[in-house]
C-alpha cells in the first residue's frame, strides 16, 4: 500500500487558518494536494476573514500546538514541513522546539507578518524570535520586500538592496534566502541567494488585484518541492511556475483582494488534453472536406492555444503543419505544443486583444473567398504583422480600426516579402474554425 511504502512525499504546514480559503493551511493544503504530496496540518490560530480584512483572530493555546505537532511526527512523519502565521513570540519559540525535537530538516520558513488586507499577523514582539529561533532552523526562508526590511533591518528600494538583505537574513543562520520582488517596480524578480551565489527567477506581472494567498501558496510549492527530493533551486523554480499559473488564473472571488487559483496547474494539464482531441476531431472533418485549393505555399497551422496564452510554448499544433497528401489534406504527426513557430506566436498575441479568440489557421487568400465570407454574415479585417525586435519570435499586430470593437472570424493578409498572400480564419476553437471554413466553401 502507498500509506506503507512511504511513496507520497508527507509535507506538513503549520500555520493559521483562513476562513475565506485563499490563504493559510487552507492555501498550503490545495498547494500541496495539487504537486502531489500528503498535506498534513498544524494550525496556530484561527481567523475570520475574507477578501477584504481579517475580522478576528482566536490563538490556538500552546499544549494544543504542541499535540498536534507530536501526534502527526510521530506517527506519520514528516518529510519537508512550513511555517506561516505564528502570531505569537511563545507560539514561535514552541515550533522552533518541536522542529528541533522531531528532527525536521526540510523547513521552510513564511515570515507571515501582514496580510493583504493589511491586518498583522505576527506580533511586533515575536520578529526576535522569529529571527533568533526559527530563521536558524530553515532551509529556505521567504519574505517578501517589507518582511525582508523588517528581518534585515534595511530599507529596500533596489536589486543592489534585495542582495544585501538576503546576505543579512543568511547571516542569521538561514541555509537559504528567497527575497520575493513582488513589491518591486517593475516586472517582479525572485532573487534566491545560498551563501555564496544569487540565483534570479524572472516573472510577469500580472494587473489584478487577486492575489490573496501568493505567500502562503508560493512557500507551500518549496516544502512540496523539497518533500519530493527537489533541489532548493528546483524547488523554487516550481514554485515560482506554480504560483504565476495561480496568478495569472486567478479567482475574482469576493469584493476585496481574490484568491489566486490553486488548482490553475491541474486544470490547465486537463485542458491540454482537450485540446489535443478538438484538433484532432478538426482536422478529421478538413480531411473530409478535401480543401485543398485552400493550403498555402508553407504548411497550413491549425493552432489552438491555451486560455490567456503568453506564448507559443502554450499553443497547440500539428508539427510539420497540414499539407496536401495526394488528392487531400493530412497532417504526418499528432499534435503537439510549442511547435507551431508563426502562427504559434501570432495567436497569442490576437488572443491578448480579444480573449475569445484561440484557435486559428493560416489559408491562402483564393480569389473570391472572402467576399464570400463577408456574404455569409462573417467579420473580416485587415492585418499586417511584423516580429519585434529581440523578441525570440514575438510578433507586433497591426488590424485595421474597425477590429478594435469586434472580434474578427477572417483576417485578410496582402502578403509582402517572401510572403504569399494569406487569410486567417479564426475562432473560439478548432471546431467553430472548420465551421467557418465549411461555411465558406459550401457557401458558394
Amino acid at each position: 500500500m502507498i500509506g506503507e511504502d512511504r511513496t507520497i512525499p508527507r509535507i506538513l504546514t503549520i500555520a493559521g487558518s483562513d476562513s475565506g480559503g485563499g490563504a493559510g493551511i487552507q492555501a498550503d493544503l490545495k498547494t500541496i494536494t495539487v504537486l502531489g504530496g500528503f498535506g498534513m496540518s498544524v494550525l496556530t490560530a484561527l481567523t475570520a476573514q475574507n477578501t477584504t480584512a481579517v475580522k478576528g483572530i482566536h490563538e490556538v493555546p500552546l499544549d494544543f500546538i504542541a499535540l498536534q505537532i507530536d501526534a502527526v511526527a510521530e506517527d506519520i512523519g514528516v518529510d519537508a514541513a512550513k511555517t506561516g502565521m505564528l502570531l505569537s513570540a511563545d507560539i514561535v519559540e514552541l515550533v522552533a522546539d518541536k522542529v528541533k525535537e522531531h528532527g525536521i530538516r526540510n523547513l521552510v520558513v513564511d515570515p507571515v507578518m501582514v496580510a493583504k488586507s493589511g491586518d498583522a499577523l505576527l506580533l511586533a514582539e515575536a520578529r526576535e524570535a522569529v529571527r533568533k529561533a526559527l530563521i536558524p532552523l530553515s532551509r529556505v526562508v521567504t519574505p517578501n520586500v517589507p518582511e525582508a526590511e523588517i528581518l534585515a533591518g534595511l530599507e529596500i528600494s533596489d536589486r543592489g538592496d534585495m542582495q544585501e538583505a538576503a546576505r543579512i537574513i543568511h547571516g542569521l543562520g538561514a541555509e537559504n534566502v528567497v527575497v520575493k520582488g513582488g513589491h518591486m517596480p517593475r516586472s517582479p524578480v525572485d532573487m534566491l541567494y545560498d551563501g555564496r551565489d544569487f540565483l534570479d527567477f524572472e516573472a510577469v506581472r500580472y494587473d489584478t488585484p487577486h492575489t490573496h494567498g501568493t505567500g502562503c501558496t508560493f512557500s507551500a510549492a518549496i516544502a512540496a518541492g523539497l518533500g519530493c527530493g527537489h533541489s532548493v533551486p528546483e524547488a523554487v523554480r516550481q514554485a515560482r511556475s506554480f504560483i504565476d499559473l495561480a496568478i495569472r488564473h486567478a479567482l475574482p472571488l469576493g469584493h476585496g483582494h481574490g484568491p489566486t487559483n490553486h488548482f490553475a496547474q491541474l486544470a490547465l494539464e486537463r485542458e491540454r488534453r482537450i485540446m489535443v482531441e478538438k484538433l484532432e476531431e478538426a482536422l478529421g472533418t478538413l480531411e473530409d472536406l478535401k480543401p485543398t485549393y485552400l493550403l498555402p505555399n508553407v504548411p497550413a497551422d491549425l493552432v489552438y492555444a491555451l486560455p490567456r496564452a503568453a506564448s507559443v510554448g502554450e499553443t497547440a499544433s500539428f508539427p510539420g503543419g497540414i499539407v496536401r497528401y495526394y488528392d487531400g489534406i493530412s497532417a504526418f504527426s499528432p499534435p503537439d505544443f510549442g511547435v507551431s513557430p508563426f502562427m504559434g506566436n501570432l495567436l497569442p498575441a490576437m488572443t491578448a486583444l480579444f480573449p475569445t479568440i484561440r484557435a486559428a489557421i493560416n489559408l491562402k487568400l483564393v480569389d473570391g473567398f472572402v467576399e464570400r465570407a463577408e456574404k455569409e454574415g462573417l467579420s473580416v479585417h485587415g492585418i499586417q504583422w511584423t516580429e519585434a525586435r529581440g523578441s525570440g519570435g514575438a510578433l507586433e499586430i497591426k488590424f485595421s480600426p474597425a477590429v478594435s470593437d469586434i472580434p474578427p472570424d477572417i483576417l485578410r493578409h496582402e502578403g509582402g516579402f517572401a510572403l504569399e498572400p494569406q487569410m486567417i480564419v479564426c475562432g473560439e476553437n478548432p471546431e467553430e474554425v472548420v465551421d467557418k471554413i465549411v461555411l465558406m466553401v459550401e457557401g458558394g
